[in-house]
């Protein structure tokens, strides 16, 4: 519950160099590739979002997270050939369910939790071509 934009400049920079310390020294690419893309993907959108605090535009964090986690879900689901319909469908709801939550707390306006949404699902779709 950070009010002030400039606020979020600190936690996201640490979160961005936490990703790079994480997928550099444990997840590595030559051992768990879908891993390592999908918190490569989280270290961009951390990224995108630090951008657009320099154009005073607040991107949803939460909505970040876990639309990048339901995009790394259906990605895991079309690469291992499997049917998880019941675990999208759970994940689209939950999208939802942080969106409306967001909006209720008054912490975030409609823009913002679609900047997020997209900022999050974007960078999991494009690394989709390195390992789908």
């Amino acid at each position: 519950m950070l009010s002030d934009i400039s606020q979020r400049k600190i936690p996201l920079i640490l979160q961005i160099m936490l990703f790079a310390v994480l997928i550099e020294k444990s997840i590595t690419f030559e051992r768990f590739p879908s891993l390592y893309l999908f918190f490569f993907g989280g270290i961009i959108s951390s990224i995108l979002a630090f951008v657009f605090l320099f154009g005073k535009i607040k991107a949803s964090i939460h909505m970040i997270g876990i639309s990048s986690l339901t995009v790394y879900i259906i990605g895991l689901s079309i690469h291992n050939e499997i049917n998880t319909i019941n675990t999208v469908a759970f994940f689209v709801i939950i999208n939802g369910v942080v969106a409306s939550s967001r909006l209720v707390m008054k912490a975030h306006s409609n823009k913002e939790l679609l900047i997020g949404f997209f900022c999050g699902a974007i960078p999991q779709c494009v690394l989709f071509y390195f390992w789908l």
